[in-house]
């Protein structure tokens, strides 16, 4: 049979069609539970997917199914995805359309929208630093364009000119939300001047033009890397998903655009050109839809996931190289500051993994606020050392997108409490890649942190519990700089998001023995800082050092000193077996109570050592406060005086 092109672009589009009308007739039948339907919008998915190089990224939505099966993405899978089997791109651990498949490249999204949009500025970043000519492709919605990840995405790829198209699918509703309400503009056209960027606006409903628009910029994008915004206007015939259903829609406007229908419009189009017969068309159609019943029906035969404990917590994180084995610090009498032997250890991890990129505000030719990374610009240039406009979301996105692609990447927030930008993006897509289709977040996170230098109450909190209880996430927190060295250098060699937890007022006030050599230490055990046989002290942080000053006052009390260094995982064991050995326990912290990673450990340990223990675990905190920036209030507010107090008390019980 002759190869007929427009007959078998006509497939690509009626195979999401096909799917559509069977999963809404399956879930009538209450075989299906929910669906979110593309119904209408097809050309859009289908005509930009096309125009993309199989080896190049698309990051989707909620209404590109066209791309999946454009991708050849086997049915049966897919539908095994749907229902949530075994045998789907998630085994069962995430719905519908949120997940990914590298081999076929496509990153999914997760349902806070906007997310991959960052994302896609990092996919597009590792194929610019690679000189490979190659694009990206991103959709978000009309509604999702309004989330600030939208805005710091654009300004990101603009800034860096990155070879990313960011198609608008511009379906007029935002679930119930009509557009009137959700902007004040007739065409997403005009965000792209105001970003430094060309745009465009097009029928997204006419599959010819959709295609023929997606190459011209997609092949521009290939020879000159720039963003492109593209908005395609279409329609959503049916519901958000179904359960929603259409009764908001105003009476006659699913009539309206029936005549616009992209499947319909093609369909007559070959008609009436006479580039294929209606018994050719019909064919194709029934050929379709027994393909796609066909696969329904098997992936509904596919097996319901089973809980194992063991195996689904084994996927939350990516396995650890053995490779990346520890390498014990050589002895030293060398002594430097916790800020140098960061900076050492940026530095050397630098030399040792080629593809380490290093993002964050004024950290290149400026060095950073804290100058950890002063001089790496003109030492490994600005590719790998990177100036990022006050964009924490698209950052840690594009971390994550540099990632997938084979990079390593480090982001330094200038304060942590300054994260609470990009919470989004590190709990909810780097946190859960893993679990959720396999995929690691090679990304290190640096958060300056902490009190006693008086910068009040939006630059000195303590954060760390704030992710130190998210699966899939590693947390560490060092008290020195030999630690802070092998710790880093350890994250660096771990394939998943390691937050790393450095004291602002140690920066400069700490120094200790640190080899200049290329050495790791491992991110999940506690350190014993002095044996003991009274009683157990824990500590992370600053508060290592309180307790240390509290044993040279003291020394006839014999305390067991641990450094908990790891807040994710715990080393329950260690501290397990120094509270069977002591019989009591205080938790020192800097934090706050309620929450926190101290109260936490007092908790678990309660239960496990209860038999063992003589007088009730204590936590030690600050104030339940938001930290005061006076001296004299945030000297108050710290725990130093309730430290003396407690101590008395417990070994007093």
């Amino acid at each position: 049979m002759k190869h007929n092109p427009s007959l078998e672009l006509y497939r690509s589009l009626y195979l999401p069609r096909a799917v559509e009308e069977r999963m809404l007739i399956a879930l009538r039948q209450g075989r299906i539970s929910k669906w979110f339907s593309s119904y209408g919008q097809e050309a859009v998915s289908v005509g930009t997917a096309l125009a993309m190089h199989e080896d190049e990224w698309i990051c989707t939505m909620h209404r590109n199914l066209g791309v999946f099966t454009a991708r050849n993405l086997p049915l049966v899978k897919l539908f095994a995805q749907f229902q949530g089997r075994a045998t789907g791109y998630t085994k069962g651990r995430d719905r519908s359309f949120h997940f990914g498949t590298a081999e076929h490249k496509i990153f999914g999204m997760i349902s806070h929208l906007g997310a991959q949009l960052g994302v896609a500025d990092g996919l597009a970043l590792a194929r610019s630093l690679r000189g490979e000519g190659k694009c990206v492709l991103v959709y978000t919605g009309d509604g999702g364009a309004s989330e600030g990840d939208f805005h710091e995405a654009l300004n990101v790829a603009a800034v860096w000119n990155l070879p990313v198209l960011i198609v608008v699918e511009n379906n007029q509703w935002g679930l119930s939300t009509p557009s009137r309400e959700q902007f004040v503009f007739d065409s997403f056209a005009v965000k792209g001047p105001a970003y430094g960027m060309e745009a465009h606006s097009i029928d997204g409903n006419d599959l010819g033009l959709v295609l023929e628009t997606t190459k011209k910029l997609t092949d521009s994008i290939r020879k000159t890397p720039r963003p492109i915004l593209l908005e395609c206007v279409t329609f959503r015939m049916r519901g958000h998903e179904e359960a929603s259903g259409t009764k908001y829609y105003p009476e006659g406007l699913i009539e309206s655009w029936q005549s616009k229908d992209p499947v319909v419009r093609y369909r007559a189009d070959l008609l009436q050109s006479g580039l294929a017969s209606e018994s050719e068309i019909k064919a194709l159609e029934e050929d379709l839809a027994a393909n796609v019943l066909e696969s329904l029906n098997a992936a509904l035969e596919e097996p319901k996931p089973t809980y194992n404990e063991e195996l689904e917590l084994a996927d939350v994180y990516a396995p650890v190289s053995t490779e990346a084995s520890h390498i014990s610090p050589p002895a030293s009498d060398r002594k430097i500051r916790l800020i140098d032997a960061i900076k050492e250890g940026l530095d050397q991890a630098m030399e040792r993994h080629e593809n380490l990129v290093l993002m964050g505000q004024d950290i290149a030719e400026y060095g950073g606020v804290f100058k950890a990374t002063e001089g790496f610009v003109e030492r490994y240039g600005a590719d790998r050392v990177r100036n990022t406009p006050l964009c924490e979301s698209a950052i840690v996105g594009a971390g994550v997108g540099l990632s997938v692609e084979g990079f390593k990447a480090m982001v330094e927030m200038q304060f942590s409490d300054f994260v609470t930008e990009a919470m989004t993006q590190i709990c909810n897509q780097a946190a859960k890649l893993h679990y959720r289709w396999g995929q690691k977040a090679d990304l290190v996170i640096r958060m300056p942190t902490g009190a006693g230098v008086v910068a009040g109450p939006f630059h000195s909190q303590s954060t760390e519990a704030w992710f130190a209880r998210v699966p899939g996430l590693k947390v560490v927190y060092p008290s020195n700089p030999a630690q802070a060295k092998g710790l880093l250098l350890r994250a660096f060699e771990d394939p998943n998001p390691v937050l790393f937890f450095e004291h602002k007022n140690l920066y400069r006030s700490l120094e200790s023995e640190v080899a200049p050599e290329y050495y790791s230490i491992p991110l999940d055990k506690a350190v014993v800082v002095h044996p003991g046989e009274e009683l157990t002290v824990i500590a992370y942080g600053w508060a290592v050092h309180w307790v240390k000053a509290w044993m040279l006052e003291h020394p006839e009390v014999s305390i067991e000193l641990i450094d908990v260094v790891s807040l994710r995982p715990i080393d329950w064991p260690s501290l397990e077996a120094s509270v069977h050995k002591t019989g009591r326990c205080i938790v020192v912290q800097e934090d706050t109570f309620l929450g926190s990673i101290g109260s936490s450990i007092a908790s678990e340990l309660q239960m496990r050592c209860f038999m063992s223990l003589d007088a009730p675990i204590k936590v030690v905190s600050s104030a339940d406060l938001p930290i005061p920036f006076a001296a004299e209030l945030e000297q108050g507010f710290l725990p130093h005086d309730r430290l003396k107090q407690v101590l008395n008390e417990v070994l007093n019980f």
